[in-house]
């Protein structure tokens, strides 16, 4: 017992410091990170992808074959108005339908099939009362996420409304050359003839969070993966006998069993991969079973489910292991704040500024979430997401299986053992 005070280590300076340094540069982190993506999206939206659709088939008119619908689709192909911000996809309605069916549009406009036909009519010389307003459909899509459906929704009932403008801007002139002067009820709806209709594009069951099922029970794959890496890291120290094991007022420990640092991980790494059957498991009772939320294809999704919180929890071993006390905070960036803001589950990663796209690319939420989406709105198709997240959750364990090994397997070639190996000193020669 030294006879210090235990309190009198709060004058040392480098436990503030080391400690401020710590705390301080995590809540910067944490604030840029989920701040930072966030604060604007409308302002870094990059080629939304939105579906553009003409069912019109025309009408002869004047003995002419005349297509409104063909004029507005090819007019908000080429308007300016909205920058490069939205990404316009001229296509069909087959296709469109397919490409909302596995989240690659988050929106759609379709003008319909009798939309010349019923704008025409509005020139006659027929009482307001007898005639059929023409409909432009708008499509939303909230599996594709609440917030770029959202955004992709007032994109396209504005440039709607626009080419209806355009259109009776168009209607008017005729109506004025030669034709029976129209009621003044007649003469404005001439002016904006079409009427703009939201209607879901992609339907959704009503257990499934307006499209956020995927995001959070993906989180929770993850993070059961990050903190249970963070406890079997513990007790496996524990059981080798490298720490001790405080369980309330009771402090146990073993007898040290010596290992390597690739054998600790391991060791922990199996221990991980079979822990995540229970997990896995236990995820899907909580979410479907006690919860209630909508879910098909439920064998799929429980291996999906399984390999998603091994493949988190050896990434977050790896990182524990290789950089020692400070991977915890290292973990915490990489499968935290790093990877929820750029999900693409709140804001969509067309909205989010270029440095937060290319983490994207690669940050593990985002991919397993793909999966999720897949198998729980898309019917598990694989283009749908499913394959990119098979893919890089493969990579991510190949990855992390490479990094953690070789640079524990250098830390063990160099001798950097947790406890040094202690050496027996030379016997000298014992002179008579």
């Amino acid at each position: 017992m030294s006879g210090i005070p235990p309190f009198r280590v709060l004058r040392a300076k480098p436990l503030w410091i080391a400690n401020g340094v710590i705390t301080g540069v995590l809540a910067l982190l944490f604030t840029v990170f989920y701040v930072g993506a966030n604060i604007d999206p409308v302002d870094h939206l990059k080629k939304l992808p939105v579906g553009l659709v003409n069912a019109d088939e025309g009408a002869a008119v004047g003995g002419k074959q005349v297509n409104l619908g063909a004029q507005i689709t090819e007019s908000i192909g080429k308007s300016t108005a909205s920058g490069d911000r939205i990404d316009w996809k001229v296509m069909d309605e087959k296709a469109v339908k397919e490409e909302l069916g596995e989240g690659k549009l988050y929106g759609a406009l379709v003008v319909p099939a009798d939309f010349t036909s019923a704008t025409t009519a509005l020139t006659g010389s027929a009482t307001t009362g007898t005639l059929v307003r023409p409909t432009l459909t708008v499509l939303t899509n909230q599996s594709a996420g609440s917030m770029g459906s959202s955004l992709a929704r007032t994109a396209t009932t504005q440039a709607a409304e626009n080419a209806s403008l355009q259109v009776g801007k168009g209607l008017t002139a005729q109506s004025g050359t030669g034709q029976p002067k129209l009621p003044a009820a007649a003469r404005v709806l001439l002016a904006d003839p079409a009427s703009v209709t939201v209607e879901d594009g992609h339907p959704l069951d009503s257990h499934s969070g307006l499209g956020l099922t995927a995001f959070y029970y993906a989180l929770v794959l993850v993070v059961c993966g990050m903190l249970s890496a963070n406890v079997i890291s513990g007790q496996v120290d524990h059981a080798l006998g490298y720490t001790h094991n405080d369980m309330g007022p009771l402090r146990l420990h073993r007898p040290l069993i010596r290992a390597t640092r690739v054998q600790t991980l391991a060791i922990s790494s199996t221990l991980m991969a079979g822990l995540s059957l229970l997990m896995g498991t236990l995820v899907m009772v909580g979410a479907i079973g006690i919860m209630g939320m909508d879910a098909a294809h439920l064998p799929l999704l429980w291996l999906y489910s399984v390999c998603a919180i091994a493949v988190s929890g050896i990434g977050a071993l790896t990182l524990l292991a290789v950089f020692g006390t400070p991977g915890m905070l290292v973990v915490t960036l990489v499968f935290i704040a790093m990877a929820v803001p750029t999900a693409g589950a709140t804001t969509p990663i067309e909205a989010l500024p270029a440095f937060y796209r290319f983490l994207s690319e690669f940050e593990p939420l985002r991919q397993i979430t793909g999966g999720i989406r897949s198998i729980l709105y898309y019917d598990a198709q694989a283009d749908a997401g499913l394959t990119r997240g098979w893919v890089m959750m493969a990579a991510g364990l190949a990855a992390a299986a490479l990094f953690g090994f070789g640079v524990l397997g250098w830390y063990d070639r160099k001798g950097l053992h947790r406890i040094p190996v202690e050496t027996k000193p030379e016997k000298t020669a014992v002179q008579a």
